[in-house]
């Protein structure tokens, strides 16, 4: 569909059942179009902008079970060009620029649907040849322009089986010749939106009298024109047909009281959607069996007025948008059915009072309301129901009292989004039958998951999604051995260990996406439930890395079980970045094991080697120089700065900006020794810095930072000079924290972390106070005399 072809492909395989070739360009269709495809059962062309059919365009596809032309401005039909589908049931011809129903299709035995709607017809008279087929079960012939139906119109539907359904809605009906519908038998008659006002729908239904329909669809479609009633009776009309199911679709507020259900009596199915009653009228129906009440309204659950009916096995009374009160529903012993979602009821106390006359009720529905209240002993006297629906309606006392016990036979319950805390672990206790428990949305206090479920041994499907569940410990679904779903997306789970407990081998889906996860241990996969069939991930941080070789080729070999597997995306610290785990190189991994393998064995052999050596002979290794060249004592030699700054060269800034600034030109001035500016040129640099540094300093500040640790030369300036202090004795080295540095990088250093540990030192700040400080201490440090 819709890629602009003007032929049918020829390679198209002659075994297909279904061509969607729709909004393509063929628009003269003739035998050749097609290949032979004598296995094609659907063909959609709508939209192609067919506007001839020759005859015997469809002979190559002659086994057509649907053919769907809508939507094509078709101008001539070949009196031919439907005769050789004889198999065809189904005929949409949806705004085809049709004007009558005369069309040839005498051929079309077992034809069942006729779709013509959108057009331009006139009159609904059929060919009369359509008598003759026994299986025709549908005409939709929905916004035409059938303005009258005359007596001769329906001659055709006279002959047709009864459980035929007709579709006039929106056709802009002026005038029905009374009896026109007289001994018409009809499966469904669908008249919605026909009548230009109330004064012409009273006299169109009373024009239908005789008529015999299973299923009557009257009134208005939304968003149509609104009706101005003047008479109370204009439904009366209704008494004149027979029908079991009615369907009134009233989009209009009464000016008067009206008496909607008067002749609907006799019905079994009532339905009333849109408009404004305010209050039910007390109808004493004789058969009834369900009742809808839709978008009508209501300021009061009508239960005094519905209490009688003896016959009523499902009442469904939804989205009113004023606040309903609720009368009690009494005596209606066949009620099995009842839903009161999306009515914004308050129930204080709920439900034996108000449903004290429904003992075989079954499924009750208090959905998207306002507020529900609960207690012990709510349901005495329920005992059959088997479905519980609160979903988004705020549940009250549900989370800490045991409400439900007495539901024995309940099998379905929905507390999604209800707003309930769970303190209870007996909250469930009872519903030894339950198979579906929903309670998405809601919040668990402290462990009590853990004990929740332990009595649903029956449970089958389990939703906990979007519940703020942070962990679950393995015992949580101890008792669940039946567990066939378990949801437990959008929450901020980082492990599923429980999985690999055998009680879950019954579990077939289990959805953990939108979560925390960034890996499962190769022992959960290893003992994954063995019916594991819809398993969702996606979603969550993957971590991606050779340590997760084992999960990402599980995730990789997984995927048919897997379900969005193209959404499981590793994590990455670029929000821009997106990589897909099903991408990742895992073989690159083992080659870079085998490499890291071999790449350590020849390390830890080279540093044991050199760290025994180093141990040998270490202190030949790192004083031996200064020990041939010997010390002479303080007392023996004059020095020529206060102090000697061991600093890299990253950190000059600092050094020539703040230290050099507030020591040499501060009072008294501090004479340092820096070696971009006091080293001997031509000299060594071992020697400059024993001669000029080490030995000819005072002191030794050492400006520590991670430059400082990363530098070989600050290191063995450092080295030096602790080789000074461990034979003088002396504490002369200062040191500063130019900035803070991980305890593990600070041994990189010899003897620095152990320095730090014993020795007091100096950190360098940007507040004012704490910068005054530290100069005053420096300053005072320096100067200082050993003694």
């Amino acid at each position: 569909m819709g890629r602009n072809l003007s032929c049918i492909p020829p390679s198209i395989p002659s075994s297909i059942q279904t061509l969607d070739f729709s909004f393509n360009v063929l628009k003269h269709l003739q035998k050749t179009v097609f290949p032979v495809l004598s296995f094609l059962r659907v063909l959609d062309l709508s939209k192609c902008q067919i506007e001839h059919i020759e005859n015997d365009t469809f002979y190559n596809v002659k086994n057509l079970a649907t053919l769907i032309l809508t939507g094509n401005p078709i101008t001539y039909f070949g009196p031919g060009c439907l005769n050789s589908l004889h198999n065809l049931q189904r005929l949409v011809l949806v705004d085809a620029g049709l004007s009558s129903l005369q069309l040839q299709m005498n051929n079309l035995t077992k034809l069942q649907e006729l779709r013509v709607g959108t057009n331009n017809i006139q009159s609904m008279s059929l060919p009369s040849f359509m008598s003759n087929l026994k299986d025709f079960s549908l005409l939709d012939l929905h916004a035409n322009n059938i303005s009258i139906i005359k007596t001769d119109h329906t001659a055709v539907l006279r002959e047709i089986g009864r459980n035929m359904t007709l579709i006039l809605s929106w056709n802009p009906l002026l005038y029905i010749e009374p009896g026109a519908f007289k001994g018409i038998y009809l499966g469904e008659l669908d008249i919605r939106s026909v009548f230009i006002s109330c004064a012409a729908q009273k006299v169109g239904l009373e024009a239908l009298y005789g008529l015999n329909v299973k299923r009557l669809k009257f009134g208005k479609h939304k968003d149509s024109f609104r009706f101005k009633f003047s008479d109370t009776d204009f439904l009366d009309g209704l008494c004149s047909i027979y029908f079991q199911e009615v369907y009134y679709y009233i989009m209009e507020k009464p000016s008067k009281p009206i008496s909607v259900f008067r002749c609907m009596i006799n019905a079994t199915n009532v339905a009333v959607i849109g408009g404004l009653i305010n209050e039910m009228e007390y109808v004493h129906f004789r058969e009834i069996k369900e009742l809808y009440l839709v978008s009508i309204k209501l300021s009061t659950l009508p239960g005094k007025q519905l209490s009688h009916l003896h016959t009523l096995e499902k009442l469904v009374i939804t989205h009113n948008s004023a606040p309903i009160w609720a009368d009690a529903f009494i005596d209606m012993p066949k009620l099995q059915y009842l839903d009161l979602s999306s009515n914004r009821i308050t129930l204080k106390q709920c439900c034996t009072t108000l449903l004290s006359g429904t003992p075989q009720i079954r499924y009750l529905n208090f959905s998207r309301n306002a507020e529900i209240g609960l207690d012990v002993g709510g349901f005495d006297g329920l005992d059959a129901l088997e479905i519980l629906d609160f979903y988004r309606s705020t549940v009250v006392r549900i989370g800490y009292l045991s409400v439900l016990s007495n539901l024995k036979y309940l099998r379905y319950l929905d507390v999604s989004y209800s707003r309930i805390t769970f303190t209870n672990i007996f909250s469930f206790y009872g519903l030894k039958n339950l198979n579906v428990l929903k309670i998405a949305g809601n919040n668990f206090q402290g462990d009590v998951a853990r004990y929740l479920f332990n009595n649903l041994t029956f449970l089958e499907h389990l939703d906990m999604s979007y519940g703020r569940v942070v962990e679950l410990h393995p015992s949580s679904f101890k008792n669940l051995q039946r567990l066939r779903l378990l949801n437990l997306r959008g929450n901020h789970l980082m492990t599923i260990d429980f999985l690999a407990l055998p009680n879950l081998k019954q579990l077939t889906s289990l959805y953990v996406d939108k979560n925390s996860i960034t890996s499962i241990p190769l022992h959960v996969l290893q003992n994954l439930p063995t019916n594991l069939s819809d398993f969702d991930l996606s979603s969550n941080p993957i971590d991606c890395s050779c340590s997760q070789t084992d999960f990402i080729s599980w995730i990789i070999q997984n995927q048919n079980i897997l379900k969005q597997p193209e959404n499981i995306f590793c994590k990455t610290i670029s929000l821009t970045q997106i990589f897909r785990a099903t991408d990742f190189d895992t073989d690159s991994c083992v080659h870079k094991k085998r490499l890291t393998m071999v790449l350590s064995v020849c390390f830890v052999t080279v540093v044991v080697l050199l760290s025994l050596l180093v141990y040998r002979f270490q202190f030949y290794l790192q004083y031996c120089c200064i020990l041939l060249r010997g010390y002479r004592s303080p007392g023996q030699q004059e020095c020529s700065y206060d102090a000697f700054v061991i600093f890299s060269s990253y950190d000059e800034v600092w050094v020539m900006n703040e230290l050099m600034e507030n020591l040499e030109n501060g009072v008294p001035p501090i004479q340092l020794c820096l070696h971009m500016r006091d080293f001997q040129a031509g000299k060594s640099i071992a020697s400059n810095i024993i001669d000029e540094g080490i030995m000819g300093s005072r002191k030794i500040i050492v400006v520590v930072s991670q430059h400082f640790i990363d530098s070989a030369w600050c290191r063995f300036e450092f080295e030096l000079a602790q080789s000074r202090f461990m034979m003088e004795r002396n504490a002369n080295i200062i040191i500063i924290i130019l900035e803070d540095v991980e305890e593990r990088k600070s041994k990189k250093v010899f003897g620095l972390h152990k320095h730090l540990k014993k020795n007091t030192y100096l950190k360098w700040s940007r507040d004012p106070l704490s910068n005054m400080r530290f100069w005053i201490r420096l300053r005072k440090a320096i100067i200082a005399t050993n003694h």
